[in-house]
């Protein structure tokens, strides 16, 4: 069954160029650095990488010279293993966790003050949402200095319909965003949980009801297994596609039955869905602190030895180390 519904944020926007610089700087990303899920209801299939690496992940790139990663590597190995027992624990993989994580959000952080400059020119510090919305339009090719004097005499805006659905969707964003007492002014804190929602408790709670919203079908506010598994809307019907669905399917299964329906009983509530969204859960951590053992432990000793980690490289990085046995042996 599709799941016929709106897109959870800017998915409906045309298709503009790579390097179109405002509008990236303006708009709320689809894909958060550490969240489990993105903005659009799909897992995060980079995840793993994101917080093992942090800051870090762009340089395992799949065509780096496989030596150099393999060294990134045994430094990262030995930073977590921070008793120096040459084996990495559960707890020491939880601290790493949080810690990559809290980079991330320091790295989201820095960023917010560049595009809090670019939505807020006159640096009065607060952003109104006429401005925001004329800095939008600008970014979609609408004349800035037309759509500031219609909004300013309140004329009508000629909007297509998908633009005018964005909006929609960010308006209620912003509102959000906007802590009390409401003035629909956002400072450049408040622009940051209008962008980065996972670091905000509050915001936070808007997203998964934002996600929810985009795949329950039945309207009771919560996710069956069958609700989470359906697929996407314009499915290509050709075996390459069906190949993909099935994975699609597979991975979904599994991540709603072990891991975000808590309580097992076949129903994700908003509450679970928070607590499995949430970056900063310490609970959350661990589990996937565990997570990324039990997938290298091959000596099933609850620990990750550098062999084991090297081995299964392409988890930890993305990237594939050739022949790492020959090469651990000669690194030492």
């Amino acid at each position: 069954m599709d799941v016929y519904a709106r897109p959870a944020n800017n998915s409906a926007l045309k298709e503009k160029p790579a390097d179109s610089k405002d509008e990236n700087e303006i708009l709320p990303p689809d894909h958060l650095n550490g969240v489990k899920m993105e903005m659009d209801g799909h897992l995060n299939k980079e995840f793993h990488q994101e917080v093992f690496l942090g800051k870090e992940m762009e340089e395992f790139e799949e065509d780096s010279e496989p030596r150099k990663n393999r060294k990134k590597l045994m430094v990262i190995f030995s930073k977590v293993d921070i008793n120096n027992d040459k084996k990495i624990g559960a707890k020491e993989m939880q601290r790493w966790i949080m810690e990559k994580t809290d980079e991330h959000f320091q790295e989201a952080v820095e960023e917010n003050k560049m595009h809090f400059r670019a939505v807020d020119p006159d640096g009065d510090g607060h952003v109104s949402w006429d401005e925001y919305k004329i800095k939008f339009l600008a970014s979609k090719g609408f004349n800035e200095k037309e759509i500031a004097e219609k909004i300013r005499n309140n004329e009508e805006l000629k909007i297509d319909e998908e633009t005018q659905e964005v909006l929609d969707n960010l308006k209620d964003r912003w509102y959000q965003a906007d802590n009390p007492p409401p003035d629909l002014l956002l400072n450049e804190e408040e622009f940051l949980s209008f962008l980065h929602p996972e670091h905000s408790r509050g915001m936070l709670k808007f997203m998964v009801k934002e996600i929810i919203r985009d795949l329950d079908q039945d309207g009771d506010k919560k996710l069956t297994l069958s609700e989470f598994i359906s697929l996407p809307v314009g499915t290509v019907e050709n075996q390459q596609a069906q190949d993909i669905d099935d994975d699609w399917v597979k991975d979904r299964r599994k991540e709603f039955e072990e891991v975000i329906d808590a309580n097992h009983d076949g129903i994700v509530t908003m509450e679970e869905l928070e607590e499995y969204m949430d970056p900063m859960n310490e609970y959350n951590a661990l589990n996937e602190a565990k997570q990324m053992i039990a997938v290298a432990d091959e000596n099933q000793n609850h620990h990750l030895e550098l062999e084991e980690i090297l081995k299964y490289s392409e988890y930890f990085t993305g990237s594939k180390l050739m022949d790492y046995a020959r090469n651990v042996h000669e690194e030492f």
